[in-house]
This record gives C-alpha cells, structure tokens and sequence, in this order.
C-alpha cells in the first residue's frame, strides 16, 4: 500500500472541510478524485502533504505514519505535490526551475541532476526546446508541463496533481492526459484531482466521488464513468 487515508478530517475554524475520509493508493496506481468546487479534494492534498492542521484521522505513506509531519519532511520521503494554478518560477529558466526541484537533496550531484533532467526532456520535449526560456514566457500548457516536470525532478514515488488541465484549451488538455500516462508507465503512482470528470476517470485505475467533504461513490474509473449519477451530476449528462 503506497497511500493510506483513514478517516481524515479537516476543520477550516468552524467550517468542517473533510468530514473523516478514508481511502487507499495502491503502488502503480492513477486514483482520482473528482467532486465539485468547494467538495474537499484541494484539501484533501494540503492534508497529505502537510499543508494544512489535520483535526483527526491518519495518513499513512508504505506503512509509516506521516500525519503529524512537516510538510518538509513529508516531501523528502517521496511525495511531490503539484498544486493547482502550477506556482513555477516565471522569472527563472525552464533548466533553473527543474533544478528547483531537487533543492530538497543536500548532497545531489551535478550528474544525477544531468540524469534526471535527461529523464524529463525525454517526457517533455516541448520543455527541451525551451530549456533557456524563462518560466514566465511560457504558454499556460508547458507552464503545467514545466510544474510537473519540477515535480518530477524531486524522483518522487507519489506524484498528487490539483486540477492539471485547469484553464487548459482541449487539445492542450489531451496533452496534459497523455504526459500523466507515460510518468504512470515510467513507474510512478499518482492522486489526481480533476474538475474534467470524464477525462480522469477515462484514465484513473480509480475513483472516489467527494460531495461536501465525504466520499459518496468509489470504483473503478471505467465504473464510475458509466455511473449514472455520477455522470448526471459530473458529466453534464
């Protein structure tokens, strides 16, 4: 078991944002979670991630209890969280920014840094071309691409992505879909939140369905795609 959340529960003052979820990521897998603005899932990530106080519940991470760690330490044992609105660093080159993301690594190579960075050209061509460009002058889908590189120079074994096609024009966003089943391939498991409901659960192993801070519907993607709730309350259907 990579991820084990069992009853999680997130308390922004008095109002209650995660009300005791539980789920699990197996190794290898793409889980979603999908559910309206406002159903929990960004908090959902702060709270694995160390982001946010959690109010009760535990987060387990290959079997260690990781709750009450700091959002450092969290990200040196392995977890990458991408967030939404993809944060890069406009100011700095594409190389810079992927270097970024190995800051965590005192003791790093110059070598293993060439490696890695070889590793995500490989994924990301787009990003190879513009390896001098700064951050900044990037169009809104290699900024997502740059975000998820960064990420993937940290050599995570969990990858959580918050909303990566958000803002993204459709084909731009089929793009984005196609990069997450390659870092799958590669080896990585990965949580993804996603507001395009047909698009996560057409690629996720699984799914969880959060309304209002619970979960109300798990299963298989294909499952949940063809759920007719599920598809009349997320799938405009």
């Amino acid at each position: 078991m990579m991820l084990a959340i069992d009853n999680l529960l997130v308390q922004y003052g008095h109002v209650t944002a995660l009300s005791g979820i539980s789920f699990t990521v197996e190794e290898g897998e793409i889980v979603t979670l999908i559910g309206s603005n406002g159903a929990g899932k960004t908090s959902t990530l702060m709270a694995i991630s160390g982001l946010v106080d959690k109010a009760g519940g535990t987060v387990r991470f290959k079997g260690r209890n990781i709750t009450d760690l700091p959002a450092h330490d969290i990200a040196r044992l392995g977890i990458c969280h991408v967030p939404e609105g993809r944060h890069i660093f406009p100011a700095l080159s594409v190389k810079e920014n992927l270097i970024a993301g190995t800051l965590r690594e005192a003791r790093i190579s110059a070598q293993e840094i060439s490696r890695r960075m070889e590793e995500v050209f490989a994924l990301f061509p787009r990003l190879k071309e513009r390896v001098g460009q700064s951050g900044g002058s990037l169009s809104g889908g290699e900024q997502q691409m740059l975000a998820i590189a960064r990420g993937l120079m940290m050599n995570p074994e969990l990858i959580m992505l918050d909303e990566p096609s958000l803002g993204l024009a459709p084909i731009i966003v089929e793009e984005i879909f196609d990069l997450i089943i390659k870092i799958k391939a590669a080896g990585k498991t990965m949580l993804l939140i996603e507001q395009n409901a047909a698009m996560a659960l057409q690629f996720a192993d699984r799914g969880y369905v959060l309304v209002n801070g619970r979960i109300t519907r798990q299963g298989k993607g294909t499952e949940l795609l063809h759920d007719d709730e599920v598809r009349k309350a997320y799938l405009g259907e």
